[in-house]
């Protein structure tokens, strides 16, 4: 069954190709599409384009595939084009000319834009959930770590002391940064386009005010073009907030490697989450996060691919903004999956504190002694002279004798500044 069949027959190939996956990636939305449904069908009996006994056929059949969705026995069958199309037609098999109702006063543009509205509201919901588990769990290493030397590193040579306090918190600092993108897309979702039809509204007395409230929208997108132009911005602002998040968690999979390796040593992965070699006993490979760098990288090309699959496309609906979901969908599972795996396995990181005991990071104090001369008295200037001096003759090693609240901004590691910002979400 297909919403627009008017009789006539279409290739094989030409069908097969048009659908593509479209019943696979419709899974993900079918719930959506239902609660979307069974609002446009209370405002249809409120404006008397169906009756009640309409409406009690139609929310009754409604809840049911909702049943069978949150069963699992829920599918859509070749026969069908999409999720659209085998909503309607068990509707019309069960309860008949009611459920050749549903359709009126929307278009199958307006069920997609309204159904993917609905789904990323809620997965954003889902990703700042395990986002701020993720976070809590950095901060608490972050307090547990705070006074844990680690060598600070530019140009991956040693620079300056830094902590597990500071490694810790500066990831969970980066995802505010992150979450502040995430909170932008929701804005931009939590519009009501239902109502828009194929983009350019309906003259049915239709009431959207009703579905914005029975939806549970912010707003109403009020503009029906520029409802049908929101295809692909609201991708495209999801995008940005998926490829920030997994670029913060890019890096830090790549800092973990390093630091788990034997050359840096600086933290010790649980041996249950490693995996080993087929031929070198010996081997702990960290490949739990090497593929989260690798699914986080490519997610960070996710807003590239949406601007490229959308740029140059006129106002109006294209059957190019079908691909969207072959591009969001996955993205936002695959970014859950990296979220909670690095929370995971975060938890199960053990930070070696006796670091800047060895020797080849004696020069990361330079800084430090640098600035003891200066309080007692010396330039800047000279002062860095002398202490560089001293380093390439090798006459002097700076000193390692400070206390812990002078090296650098050590001791002013502020997690309840850190844990402020983060509360204003």
């Amino acid at each position: 069954m297909k919403l627009w069949d008017k009789g006539i027959a279409i290739d094989y190939k030409i069908e097969a190709f048009t659908v593509g996956n479209d019943r696979e990636l419709d899974m993900h939305i079918a719930k959506y599409d239902i609660i979307a449904s069974k609002a446009h069908a209370t405002m249809l009996q409120k404006v008397s384009l169906i009756s009640e006994i309409e409406l009690h056929e139609l929310i009754e059949g409604l809840d049911i595939l909702e049943q069978q969705i949150e069963d699992g026995t829920f599918i859509i069958e070749a026969e069908f084009e999409d999720v659209h199309s085998k909503i309607e037609y068990f509707l019309t098999e069960k309860y008949g000319e009611a459920g050749k109702k549903i359709h009126t006063a929307r278009s199958r543009n307006d069920q997609v834009l309204t159904a993917l509205h609905l789904y990323v509201k809620e997965s954003i919901t889902d990703i700042k959930a395990l986002s701020n588990s993720l976070f809590n769990t950095l901060m608490e290493k972050a307090a547990h770590h705070k006074d844990d030397l680690l060598p600070g590193y530019t140009h991956l040579q040693v620079a300056m002391p830094s902590s597990f306090g500071l490694w810790f918190s500066a990831y969970a600092e980066s995802l505010i940064d992150d979450l502040y993108l995430l909170e932008a897309a929701y804005k931009i979702a939590d519009q009501n386009p239902l109502g828009s039809a194929a983009g350019y509204g309906s003259s049915f007395p239709i009431d959207r005010a009703l579905t914005t409230e029975l939806l549970d929208f912010d707003s109403l997108k009020v503009n029906v073009v520029a409802a049908q132009m929101g295809r692909g911005k609201l991708e495209k602002s999801v995008g940005y907030a998926v490829s920030s998040i997994a670029g913060t968690l890019s890096k830090m999979a790549m800092d973990v490697c390093l630091y788990n390796s034997q050359n840096f040593g600086f933290i010790k992965l649980s041996d249950a989450f490693t995996t080993g070699s087929s031929i070198m006993p010996h081997k702990k490979n960290p490949d739990v996060f090497e593929l989260i760098r690798g699914k986080c990288n490519v997610l960070q090309s996710l807003p590239n691919q949406i601007m490229l699959l959308t740029t140059n496309l006129p106002s109006g609906y294209h059957r190019d903004l079908q691909l969207l979901k072959e591009l969001l969908v996955p993205a936002i599972s695959t970014l859950k999956e990296c979220l909670e795996i690095t929370n995971y396995a975060t938890n199960g990181m053990e930070v070696k504190n006796d670091i800047a005991k060895d020797s080849k990071y004696d020069d990361m104090y330079s800084v430090e002694s640098l600035n003891q001369l200066v309080q007692e008295g010396y330039s800047f200037r000279d002062a860095y002279k002398m202490v560089g001096n001293d380093i390439f003759s090798k006459k002097n090693k700076p000193t390692k004798q400070l206390s812990h609240s002078h090296i650098g901004s050590l001791g002013n590691l502020r997690l309840d500044l850190i844990q402020k910002k983060y509360s204003k979400l």
